[in-house]
């Protein structure tokens, strides 16, 4: 009896120290606020870029006002997470930058939440609502308020208008990208963007919107009135004899209307070929004339391929035709006044969707260029594969792709015209297709083996530091298709007084739905990230590399739903998505109860096997005589 009740006593003291040492070791921990971050790419701590830009990158005092709303527990986990991300930033820049909490409750503090970019420039902190179920079916608490950040740097304020307590990826990208263009507008050390001059496409098209009176709105003009801190300059190559400004930062291709010549595509070589540089390449094989209601597509690479396999993105001469992830716009059937979809396989409409893995996922967000992209809308894109063996010094990314169910067509001309039913569904087997490959790294050239008739000067054999290419085959990227085919032509200097006339009014219909269903929206906003892909900020490229830490969860048991959109209606696509969603929620049951009592039940019969061992191990226990 004796000998229990010491081992007794020894096993609680020794309990008691094992707790006091937990403790400690935790007080110690919260007075030194510090914390070890052991995963792959630092997600529980500020990236290394992201603490350079706030130490380095900035010349004056940059102030945060993190407004937030209480009372609900996951409102409270969340501005915990912000605080103490808020907080890394602060530790960081060595006293450069600060920040406050402010909850709203007075009505004063309420007023000075919405005075932020009240003079424009900026969107307003915007007040929504909060709700949070019960463990109880029926109930809920809802509250209102804000969630958003002010940031202000020299005279100069912009803000994140709306926070999402939900979802919490890509937090620190988002800062960080807002102090780097805040910072640059103030200190006017904005990238200079270079645009080849070439006839075809560009970013000055008044393409976005179906005509009316007046001047359209086009890509330039929107990203020059909200971002005037990107500086577009015109890069007139004049056949190859003039070289490119080595001062700017990146360079951007679009879809020419005439072949580009090698001397042309070598200056474009040597400019890459410096280091440190960027190239944007919209352009794909389907031409198509601005408005030409029969939307046919000739197929020519405009000698572009030349170029760009040389860094191992081969280009292919064919058009997709998507049946999985394509268009479908509601019309009102002008006769009978009953909606119907229009679907147009030429047009897609990629969508994120976190259940499909790396491989299989239309729009991989954790791009620079996509961040944050939950749809786009691609119109007449062309095929890409990928070579990395050509540029082994460089790394080549997957960054938009069809789904599984695109066939291609190769067939010149393509007919892409609006139809009610579609008969045939391009040529080929259906499989997924690459619409969009980077490659970075040191690159090897293009021309250095063999400089082109006409061109002087010298191309080292490979860049000087790292650059990067990205290649979207889908010349309409940054256009509304169905615009740019319905709109009227330009009129005559004499007539333009009475503004636009003509065009293809069911086109122009269909313009007016497509944007107002976000895609155009979505391609400025697309644009926009590209812009800083192509200026190459290394501290927003180090905190992006954060977002690639979590792989994602897939149901591989569960097959995603097919879909022909030429047979199948809205119903019948709704149904099958619902079915779809049933099955993955049922597999999450599934799991979520292996998980739950699997580990008890083992456990328990552990124990179980423990006292039976030691009950039999007692029963054999014999004193000595």
């Amino acid at each position: 009896m004796e000998r229990k009740q010491r081992a007794a006593r020894l096993s609680g003291v020794y309990l008691a120290v094992v707790a006091i040492a937990i403790a400690l070791v935790n007080v110690i921990g919260w007075n030194l606020n510090k914390r070890v971050d052991v995963t792959k790419n630092e997600r529980f701590t500020l990236s290394k870029g992201s603490a350079n830009l706030v130490s380095k990158g900035l010349k004056e005092n940059f102030s945060i006002k993190l407004y937030v709303t209480k009372g609900l527990p996951t409102l409270d986990l969340f501005v915990d997470d912000l605080t103490n991300l808020l907080g890394e930033y602060e530790r960081a820049s060595g006293g450069k930058l600060t920040y406050q909490v402010i909850e709203p409750k007075t009505d004063e503090q309420k007023e000075e939440a919405k005075a932020h970019c009240a003079s424009g420039g900026c969107q307003p902190l915007q007040m929504q609502p909060f709700g949070e179920g019960s463990e109880q079916a029926d109930q809920a608490t809802i509250t209102q308020g804000y969630m958003g950040v002010v940031l202000e740097y020299g005279s100069e304020e912009d803000t994140i208008p709306v926070l999402s307590p939900e979802n919490t990826q890509g937090l620190e990208f988002w800062i960080t990208n807002k102090v780097r263009q805040l910072r640059d507008k103030v200190d006017d050390s904005s990238p200079r963007i270079g645009l080849v001059k070439k006839e075809g496409i560009t970013i000055n098209d008044e393409n976005l919107v179906p005509g009316g009176r007046g001047a359209g709105p086009n890509m330039k003009g929107i990203l020059s009135q909200h971002f005037p801190f990107y500086k577009f300059e015109d890069v007139d190559l004049d056949g190859g004899k003039k070289a490119v400004d080595e001062k700017m930062s990146g360079v951007i291709m679009m879809q020419a209307d005439k072949d580009w010549t090698d001397a042309e595509l070598a200056r474009v070589d040597e400019f890459l070929m410096r280091g440190d540089k960027s190239l944007l390449v919209i352009s794909g094989a389907v031409n198509m004339k601005a408005a030409d209601p029969s939307m046919k597509g000739e197929l020519n690479l405009r000698n572009l391929d030349k170029l760009v396999d040389a860094y191992g993105i081969e280009m292919k001469k064919e058009a997709i035709f998507e049946w999985g992830q394509s268009v479908r716009l509601p019309m009102q059937d002008a006769g009978s006044g009953r909606q119907q979809w229009i679907v147009f396989p030429g047009v897609l409409t990629l969508t994120n969707t976190p259940e499909f893995d790396e491989k299989n996922q239309p729009i991989d967000s954790s791009f620079t260029g996509f961040f944050r992209m939950e749809q786009l809308g691609i119109g007449f894109p062309s095929p890409l594969i990928g070579h990395p063996e050509k540029q082994p010094q460089a790394k080549l990314k997957t960054v938009l792709r069809t789904t599984e169910n695109a066939s291609v067509d190769g067939d010149s001309p393509v007919d892409f015209g609006m139809k009610l039913s579609w008969p045939q569904e391009g040529k080929g087997a259906r499989a997924q297709h690459d619409i969009a490959i980077e490659v970075s790294g040191i690159l090897k050239s293009a021309f250095s083996a063999k400089k082109p008739e006409g061109f002087t000067g010298d191309i080292p054999g490979e860049s000087k530091a790292p650059s990067r290419v990205l290649v979207i085959a889908a010349g309409q990227f940054l256009a509304n298709p169905f615009a740019r085919a319905g709109n009227a032509p330009p009129m005559p200097p004499q007539m333009a007084m009475m503004g636009p006339v003509g065009g293809d009014r069911n086109l122009q219909s269909i313009a007016q739905v497509y944007a107002q269903a976000t895609y155009v929206t979505n391609a400025i906003l697309g644009f926009k990230n590209l812009l800083d892909w192509i200026s190459n900020d290394t501290d927003l490229i180090a905190t992006s590399a954060k977002l690639t830490s979590d792989p994602q969860l897939t149901y591989g048991d569960v097959a995603k739903p097919k879909f022909d959109p030429t047979k199948d209606d809205e119903k019948a696509a709704q149904k099958r998505n619902e079915e779809w969603r049933d099955e993955r929620r049922a597999l999450q049951n599934k799991i979520s109860s292996t998980l739950t009592l699997l580990p008890p039940i083992l456990f328990m019969l552990f124990g179980i096997a423990r006292w039976r061992r030691r009950e039999a191990n007692r029963a054999n226990v014999k004193l000595a005589a």
